[in-house]
């Protein structure tokens, strides 16, 4: 039981706890990006596996899902019986996956999270990888897209950024143009 619990408790501290997102707000996210047919579409956190086999189904994107939490992580593989798409849905941290392959990646991770992206996942990126986030923004960071709440339905705002072979903070750039032009 320790061996289930632990993992549940980690991925709840180093992203977001399992929180389902609205299918509307999954297709408003989708729909945002602009997901085509091929794309490798990552969720981070991908909770009951909703994103991943929505755009696998509906776009014919290759979604592929982390997931680090054991019991969310049956409870996806169970109901992936019944949504009949190619998605995969992967048990581990996706803090350590190689997500360089990425079209676009989603995710609804609490500020903390965003941060760490920021830091850590962003830089790896291929130009032009689509971040795709519910809820939370990554701060300090132009996005590419904001899409507004819409707070008579519930629904989060989507902000979308979009990568330059690697996305650094407003100050780092700065600092960066700075240096290179001496």
């Amino acid at each position: 039981m320790t061996l289930m619990v632990i993992p549940t408790v980690y991925s709840m501290i180093t992203g977001a706890p399992f929180v389902p997102t609205e299918m509307r707000q999954v297709r408003r996210m989708l729909k945002a990006a602009e997901i085509k047919k091929g794309q490798v579409v990552y969720d981070l956190g991908s909770g009951d596996g909703r994103l991943v086999h929505t755009a696998s189904r509906e776009y014919g994107a290759r979604g592929i899902g982390y997931e680090f939490s054991p019991f969310v992580w049956l409870w996806a593989k169970f109901l992936s019986l019944f949504w009949r798409s190619k998605a995969q849905l992967r048990f581990g941290n996706f803090w350590k996956a190689d997500l360089r392959d990425a079209d676009v990646i989603v995710c609804y991770l609490l500020p903390h999270s965003m941060e760490r992206m920021k830091k850590d996942l962003l830089p790896q990126l291929k130009p032009g990888t689509l971040i795709v986030s519910h809820a939370f923004h990554i701060h300090g960071v132009k996005p590419w897209k904001e899409i507004p709440r819409i707070r008579e339905e519930r629904l989060g705002p989507i902000w979308i950024y979009k990568t330059t072979g690697g996305i650094r903070p407003k100050k780092a750039a700065l600092a960066q143009r700075k240096k290179s032009s001496r």
